[in-house]
């Protein structure tokens, strides 16, 4: 049984490798061997080794690099999703997507609802949401799990530059208005694992679903967490938690608006699997402890 995974050197990607070892043949290609840009090279990927399960975890995911270079945000955003949904159809096969919470339009407080009207605010978010639309249209059997602020034990992300900052600064200012769920690829990969059966098919509803864990907090509220957790496993740091200031996203200006409300429901998702998803905050100690190999 093969099962295909997009971006798997990603930190999405690597975690659905680990998880999905167990089921069958992993096809994980990297870009010198799968140019995922290139059409015709998918086209032929797909009809060599005829995957009986996609797991779509590629993405333009540079927010603001996306808006000087719309067309290569396109076709990995919304292009190549369509074209792995119009596979799966054909050879009745499903396809799991990985969107985002940039598809809402970012106001409010209210966490957004999986049927929450959307309007994204910048071009990822925009080449995102018409991935999403695609998917869904294609009538292919599909999950769409949308997630926010995703970070990981490997790879470049918001948890490992602050370490690496809080090393070298002493004070630090970090954006205290948006608001999200910290979500580790590795929780990512484990709701995917419990949304598929030993025989490869999935047996929840397709559809949209938010993965995030419980809680929330701001991209500062996370930092001073990140460098608490960080002190009681003996890291030596120069920054202390107290000694980072919080200051509004207008003094951190940057080419995409990011939302200010990244607030996601996760009760459709609970209530499918049949499970309580952990906190934010629990989440971070076990990332933090692999990375740091405590």
């Amino acid at each position: 049984m093969n099962i295909f995974i997009t971006g798997g050197n990603g930190q999405v990607g690597f975690e659905l490798q680990r998880q999905f070892a167990i089921f069958g043949n992993i096809m994980a290609p990297i870009r010198q061997e799968l140019d995922l840009t290139n059409a015709q090279a998918v086209d032929n990927y797909l009809a060599e080794h005829k995957p009986s399960l996609i797991l779509n975890a590629a993405a333009y995911t540079a927010v603001d690099k996306a808006e000087s270079e719309p067309e290569q945000a396109k076709r990995l955003n919304t292009e190549l999703p369509a074209q792995l949904a119009k596979y799966a159809v054909k050879h009745s096969i499903p396809l799991v997507h990985y969107s985002t919470d940039y598809v809402y339009p970012g106001d409010g407080e209210i966490p957004w609802q999986e049927d929450s009207h959307t309007a994204p605010l910048s071009m990822y978010g925009r080449t995102k949401l018409e991935g999403d639309q695609a998917v869904t249209q294609s009538g292919c059997q599909h999950l769409i799990f949308r997630t926010s602020w995703v970070y990981a034990a490997r790879g470049n992300n918001f948890m490992k530059t602050m370490l690496r900052l809080g090393r070298e600064r002493e004070a630090l200012s970090i954006v205290n208005d948006q608001v999200g769920a910290p979500t580790p690829s590795r929780l990512i990969a484990q709701v995917t694992t419990l949304a598929f059966t030993h025989s490869l098919m999935p047996h929840i509803t397709s559809g949209i679903y938010h993965v995030a864990p419980r809680g929330e907090t701001s991209w500062h509220g996370f930092a001073c967490e990140i460098f608490h957790q960080a002190h009681e496993h003996g890291e030596e740091l120069a920054i202390t938690p107290n000694a980072t200031d919080g200051i509004p996203t207008i003094d951190y200006p940057t080419p995409a608006q990011r939302p200010l409300n990244s607030r996601m429901a996760i009760s459709k998702l609970e209530n499918a699997l049949g499970i309580a998803l952990p906190t934010w905050q629990s989440q971070l100690a076990l990332t933090l402890k692999e990375h740091l190999n405590k």
